[in-house]
Parts: structure tokens; sequence; C-alpha cells
């Protein structure tokens, strides 16, 4: 229960159903000094959470988590940014928190399952596998996210508003009277909460604050630069270049961190057609042949046709039909077959 909207009817709902709900929420961060760090789990939304398990009579716990959250989320993010690759620590909160050490902590209390407020979907086939779904509300889907869950993690895990569209969980949530019916969502990363990534990444790490060329694809140098976690692959604004020698605008094609070099070019040079991924995650086993899949390549970016083959290691290979614009490393390459999420891995 992070004390929004979607975790609290989450929680409604299954109490409603008759389940045996016992309301978690974590502590991510030290919230004892000046500096706010976070917009979700803050002290407000821990408030928020134990409102509603009062609300909906179940009993709530808060959990200490802000050793593991430093070291599966907040350092990822800052060694991603390091490495020249574009983080996504939405996917390693889920993976590494909440269905790897909240459900140790579940079994804890002998409980059989652990429900989260992600729009997705599970389903269980006649055979005994799971499926992992998108939600029902495009606009709102999740499971982008959700790659890397296991066959057990999905055998524990319940998504109960997955099933409906947005508006819907916050009419359901007026009904019941929840305090949090009105409440808006969290938009931005939840430990930054004023958007000054750079900022926040320097504090934590000050040598990322080198300063470097910005060349051409060429490697003629144009300009200078602050450091290269102020940018990502197809970033536009803020390169403190006008346009190219054609007029036309430049974007961020790659970063070369051994270098300290941002490359960067016309939108046209953008395009690419293949990937590769680590730390690939088949949800229902390795293939052993080719596998025609919908590829997402961020949360908001459509997911295009393309050809993904396992090549051992952990690792594939992704071929798309037609050239995809800004494949960034660090971000999640996911492998849909309609609906259903076959697996994923992070692009290389």
């Amino acid at each position: 229960m992070s004390g929004g909207v979607d975790s609290s009817v989450a929680a409604a709902l299954l109490a409603e159903q008759g389940h045996d709900v016992i309301g978690l929420s974590m502590q991510l961060y030290d919230q004892s000094g000046d500096r706010p760090f976070g917009s979700c789990c803050s002290l407000e939304d821990l408030y928020d959470a134990r409102r509603v398990a009062t609300a909906i009579n179940i009993p709530h716990y808060i959990l200490n988590f802000e050793q593991q959250f430093n070291e599966h989320v907040v350092s990822n993010f800052v060694g991603e940014y390091a490495a020249g690759r574009t983080p996504l620590p939405c996917a390693h909160c889920n993976s590494d928190l909440k269905f790897t050490e909240l459900l140790e902590r579940a079994s804890g209390f002998g409980a059989d399952a652990v429900a989260t407020g992600h729009y997705a979907r599970v389903e269980r086939t006649p055979d005994g596998t799971f499926h992992l779904k998108r939600g029902v509300d495009a606009s709102k889907d999740q499971a982008y996210f959700l790659f890397s869950l296991t066959q057990d993690q999905l055998a524990r895990a319940i998504f109960p508003v997955g099933d409906r569209p947005k508006d819907a969980v916050r009419q359901y949530a007026h009904q019941r009277g929840l305090p949090v019916a009105g409440k808006p969502d969290s938009q931005e990363i939840c430990f930054i909460p004023d958007h000054d990534y750079a900022g926040f990444l320097t504090r934590h790490s000050p040598e990322l604050a080198h300063t470097g060329d910005i060349v051409d694809e060429s490697g003629r140098v144009l300009a200078q630069h602050g450091g290269i976690h102020r940018f990502t692959v197809g970033q536009r604004k803020g390169l403190g270049l006008a346009s190219s020698p054609t007029g036309a605008p430049m974007y961020v094609l790659a970063l070369k961190p051994d270098d300290r070099q941002v490359v960067v070019g016309p939108k046209t040079a953008l395009g690419r057609t293949t990937l590769t991924a680590s730390g690939v995650n088949w949800i229902e086993g390795v293939p052993a042949a080719l596998v025609r899949a919908s590829v997402q390549i961020r949360h908001r970016h459509p997911a295009a046709p393309a050809t993904v083959r396992s090549v051992g290691e952990g690792r594939a290979e992704v071929i798309f039909d037609t050239p995809q614009i800004a494949i960034t490393p660090g971000q999640a390459a996911v492998f849909f077959d309609g609906d259903v999420v076959l697996g994923g891995g992070w692009i290389a």
C-alpha cells in the first residue's frame, strides 16, 4: 500500500471479496532531514495508507526497506547514468523489492500472495502455466515494468485493478469513501520529486559532473557539456546547439562515458532495426526457435513487430521490421504476443 488510490482500491476489493488482507507499506528512505527525498511512500503517503487500512478494517504495517531500496534501486540508478545508460528504476523496484523482498516478508505473515495496484493481469492456463498480461486500460498499462517476474512470483501475484479502467477505480474509491479517492497520481520518479535528475546524481556521485565534448558522428567537436548524466539517447533539448550545419535539429545519438563524449546528429540517424538485450527473462521458458513478437522499447513507445532470438547467457537479439527511433541503452525491451508478456531484458 503506497498510499495512492490504486493500491488502496486493490486492498479494498480483496477485503470486500472476503480475503484475509494485511496492508504493508514500504518505508524507502530516511525522512528525518530537511531535503524532501521522495514523492512515493513519503510520511504523508504512509499516513494515507494507514487511514485506508482503518477505513476498510484491515491491519497495516510499515516495513523498513531503506537499505534494500538504496542497494537495488538508487545505486543502480546512479550507476547506470555513470555508465552512459538511462535506467528504469520502477522495473527494478518491482523485481527487486515488491516481488522478492516483499514477497519474502509476506511469507512471514503467513500470506499466500502479494497484491499490488499495478494495471496488469495474471492468467493461469489449464496446464498450470501463468501468463502475465497487459491491463485492460491501455493508457495505464504497467505490464512493461513487470517483465522480470518468474512463474513462481506470478503464482503468488494478484493485480485486482488490472481488469478495470482507471476511471472505474476512482469511481469505486469514491463509492467506498476511501480517503484517497481524489488523490492525484504520482507522475515522476518517486525519489526525485523536483525532477532535478542531474542534481540528484551529482549529490550521490560528484564525479559525474566531469565536463566533456559534444561531437558529431565524425568526431568533430561542436560544444562542451557538464556531464554525460545530463543526456539520454534521443534528447533534443538542452544540447546548447541550435542545429546542424544544414539547419536540421540535432539529437543525442550515443553516449561514450569512457571518452566523456556526447555524440549528436540528425533525427534520421536515430533509427535502428536491431538491439541486443541482456538479463533476459522468458516468463514461460526460453524458446527453442525464433519468436515473432511486438517489442516495446520504452514505457510510452508503441510496441513494434520484430523477430526475437535467444542467443544464450541471458541475452536476446531483436530485429525490428522497421527502424525504431531512439533505442536507449538501460531501458527495457519487452516482448509481447498480443496482450501476453513473453519476457524482456535490458537494452545493452
